[in-house]
């Protein structure tokens, strides 16, 4: 009897390895941050249904807005639409349909945003004012060195932690007018094509980004892999780069020895550096084209929301009033 041809549901094993790779390029999709974070959120929504007594996978939309109402009370709009991606994120994955605009879940969220409010804590700009005082309470030991080329790099280049804790020394090159910085990837370039910025020298030796750096990079003794990196209890620098969250923990220190506050309807985050630059690059007459191109912003009207932001007190209706 002639054997029987194997069927689809057989996998050969040169399959098997492409689809792995397949499904390995797809979580590459996302920048590690996220793909961290989604994690967390799904681990807790699965934990949530768990005690519901409902399936997580494939999650009915009913279930899924319980959820949200559940933890309406708790969290924030921010935290409640990234932990509804992370759970589209995970069906996604899996080969599971999925709709974010679904009636449930768009009515109830309207509702939740209309009940608790909806409106995001921003993070505070930190222009150079903010900053001199942040790079003046960084201190001359090794941890200072680098906070202060960390933090001064983060306004000058506008980079989102990811990309400044992603800075290796091969993605350097210094000249007499300033610096070149390659970007390889980030959170708005999903292909990985990259882009390299340019920051020039600043006026003043204590504020100026280039000098920093490259004082950091020589006490370091930094000639390959990565720039900023974690400095252990006995003062080693070792070889591994700091974590976005070692990014928000450093300013946070340096903001808190240098006696900076912010607003109680804005918070501080590494976030306020990107945002100081286009507050103080605007409030210096930069074009639009300009700051966008230097901050890889996509969107002009995000760009433009920093920007309303700073104009809000300076270009205010209430000037031409007779009061």
């Amino acid at each position: 009897m002639a054997r029987e041809p194997a069927t689809a549901t057989m996998p050969t094993a040169v399959a098997t390895e492409a689809l792995a790779a397949a499904r390995a390029y797809a979580r590459d999709a996302l920048a590690p941050e996220t793909l961290r974070a989604y994690a967390t959120d799904w681990a807790h929504f699965t934990a949530w249904c768990q005690a519901a007594g409902c399936a997580p996978l494939p999650a009915e939309p009913a279930a899924v807005a319980a959820y949200l109402a559940a933890q309406a009370p708790l969290y924030g709009r921010s935290a409640l639409e990234r932990r509804l991606a992370a759970i589209g994120h995970a069906h996604r994955l899996r080969g599971f349909d999925w709709s974010a605009g679904h009636p449930v879940l768009r009515t109830t969220l309207r509702g939740i945003f209309r009940t608790h409010g909806s409106r995001r804590r921003q993070a505070a700009a930190l222009t150079s004012a903010e900053l001199k005082k942040l790079v003046a309470a960084c201190g001359g030991d090794l941890a200072g060195l680098r906070d202060r080329a960390l933090l001064l790099l983060g306004f000058a280049g506008a980079l989102r932690r990811s990309e400044l804790v992603a800075v290796e020394r091969e993605h350097l090159r210094f000249t007499e007018a300033g610096l070149r910085l390659l970007i390889p990837t980030s959170k708005t370039d999903g292909e990985g094509r990259g882009v390299e910025l340019g920051i020039t020298r600043g006026k003043r030796p204590e504020t100026c980004p280039v000098r920093a750096l490259e004082a950091w990079l020589e006490i370091s003794d930094c000639r390959y892999g990565p720039v900023f990196r974690k400095i252990d209890r006995w003062g080693t620098i070792e070889h591994r780069a700091l974590g976005g969250d070692a990014v928000r923990d450093i300013l946070r220190k340096r903001a808190s020895a240098a006696r900076i506050t912010v607003e109680g309807g804005e918070r501080l985050s590494p976030h306020g550096l990107r945002a100081g630059f286009v507050t103080e690059a605007y409030m210096a007459g930069a074009r639009d084209e300009q700051v966008m191109d230097h901050t890889r912003h996509r969107d002009l009207k995000t760009m433009r929301g920093y920007v309303r932001r700073a104009k809000l007190v300076t270009e205010s209706a209430t000037k031409l009033l007779d009061l």
